[in-house]
């Protein structure tokens, strides 16, 4: 799937639906601009792609054999000076927001939010006034900065959708902008699409491997569907490979290896799990999330004397974590000392309500921006 001048489109959808049942298939384009499906039965087909902010391709219809293969190239007539499909009508009273998977994945998602805007300006204030203002800034003149800006504000009130088709314009017009690429990486991240996110955080840390930033994005990710890709492992060993005075490089990928053991028999991990994790301490004597995977390693080893050392210490230096608490109170229990297990774990118990409850508020304070599309027709609130 390719635009007007023949560069792929990389943040598109391709959909094919079987004419006679109305069910439909979806694929996604990669990077080369590439798309295909499997499995398809014979029958006829309507073909449909969607380049988000770049357009779509008319409604072709496709005609399959059994086991036939054919190869159809799409184009897609896309202009930046076209105006967006969306405007922000308003925005909505605070509410508890839904999210993709896990608990833990949507906080994931909400670390990779920040970050993304720690790297541009400063946003707060009026939320509605903002993002008006970056779009109409983006529109005068849709300069990098400019449109980084207007997806960062999208994407901090929870409208990861519309920050994607921003992100993805910018991505068009300066693919060499590493804080678009990451923008667009945690748009798609936040949305759920962990496939089309993970090609945007590769990219982003092949787009100059020296830089550290990217591989920082990379290693807050928790999805399983990313984590468990080989490609998310390779770039956080080459980040610890380029960068072996890094702390954090030490870590994450000390994580990557732990994520992927699958076998108590395998005794290579663990070992080159504690070397990364010990040499993070030594870098970084106040990384308290190194103290505690050693810990959960040495438990997974059932040496729990190291794993107490090792709990007790991430409690040390890190006092704000909640997780050492409950792992430290498991280990005491193993080990018969119930009265500090019930300690720990009734102190983790209350520190993760506490922690619970903080981050429901900051959700509900978040204002969530309401959008029609271009033409006058509703859209449903983000």
């Amino acid at each position: 799937m390719r635009d007007a001048q023949g560069h792929p489109i990389a943040a598109a959808s391709v959909f094919l639906q079987l004419k006679n049942t109305g069910e439909s298939v979806t694929t996604h384009v990669d990077a080369s601009g590439r798309y295909h499906f499997t499995g398809l039965r014979a029958g006829d087909y309507l073909l449909r792609a969607d380049g988000g902010a770049f357009g779509q391709a008319g409604v072709r219809p496709v005609s399959l054999a059994g086991r036939e293969t054919k190869r159809i190239d799409l184009t897609v007539e896309m202009a930046f000076s076209d105006e967006p499909n969306f405007i922000v009508a308003g925005v909505t009273d605070p509410i508890s927001h839904g999210g993709h998977g896990s608990d833990t994945v949507r906080r994931s998602a909400e670390d990779l939010t920040k970050a993304t805007a720690s790297l541009g300006g400063e946003h707060g204030g009026d939320p509605l006034a903002a993002v008006r203002a970056y779009q109409k800034a983006a529109e005068l003149d849709p300069n990098e900065r400019n449109l980084f800006e207007w997806g960062a504000e999208l994407l901090i009130h929870r409208a990861a959708e519309q920050a994607a088709e921003v992100f993805a314009k910018g991505h068009r017009l300066f693919p060499n902008s590493l804080r678009l690429q990451l923008g667009l990486a945690a748009a798609w991240y936040a949305r759920g699409s962990y496939e089309q996110a993970a090609q945007f955080f590769f990219e982003a840390c092949d787009l100059n491997p020296a830089d550290p930033r990217p591989y920082m994005f990379l290693g807050k990710v928790q999805s399983g569907e990313i984590t468990n890709l080989d490609g998310y492992a390779a770039r956080l060993a080459r980040f610890a490979k380029l960068d072996p005075d890094n702390a954090w490089a030490n870590y994450y990928y000390a994580a990557a290896l732990w994520k992927r053991r699958t076998s108590p028999e395998d005794a290579e991990t663990p070992a080159r799990v504690q070397e990364l994790l010990r040499r993070a301490v030594r870098l970084d004597p106040g990384l308290g999330a190194a103290y505690l995977l050693l810990g959960i390693v040495y438990s997974a080893l059932n040496d729990d004397a190291k794993a107490i050392a090792a709990y007790r210490k991430a409690i040390e230096v890190s006092p704000q974590m909640d997780e050492p608490h409950y792992r430290l109170g498991q280990a005491y229990g193993r080990t018969g000392q119930k009265d500090k297990a019930r300690q720990e774990l009734e102190t983790y118990e209350a520190m993760s309500s506490k922690l619970q409850q903080d981050i429901d508020r900051e959700r509900r304070e978040i204002r969530q921006f309401v959008f029609e599309l271009r033409g006058g027709n509703p859209a449903a609130p983000r």
